[in-house]
């Protein structure tokens, strides 16, 4: 059974960076494809940016292109998100996701696994 383990939120002002860390365990990291999802308060969870394992290719959200950038440590088994540039509207519940089938890039899908969320809070 996979497990990811999200970790790296906290606190952080307008304009700071963070970045989240989501360990992966239980299932062949070469095989998946991996992202990130968020929470934002009085939201639904959307989409935020996705790599896949085999050809490198990312996808990010229209609102945070140029901002955050994906990356993975294959020897670790660990997918990275550098949040740089951080607004207000980015304060959310980040959870890592993965999928051996396909990029995850829209909500409702049935992903494969999912984290247990780290919290990110920007102050104005």
């Amino acid at each position: 059974e996979g497990q990811l383990v999200e970790s790296g939120g906290g606190l952080v002002q307008a304009g700071g960076s963070l970045r989240l860390s989501c360990a992966t365990s239980g299932f062949v990291f070469e095989d998946y494809a991996i992202g990130w999802f968020r929470r934002a308060p009085g939201k639904d969870r959307e989409p935020v940016s996705s790599i896949s394992n085999e050809d490198g290719y990312t996808f990010y959200a229209d609102s945070v292109k140029g901002r955050f950038t994906i990356s993975t440590d294959s020897s670790t088994k660990t997918v990275y998100l550098q949040m740089d540039s951080l607004k207000p509207e980015d304060t959310a519940v980040y959870y890592c996701v993965a999928d051996r089938d396909v990029l995850p890039t829209i909500e409702g899908y049935d992903y494969d696994y999912w984290g247990q969320g780290t919290q990110v809070t920007v102050s104005s």
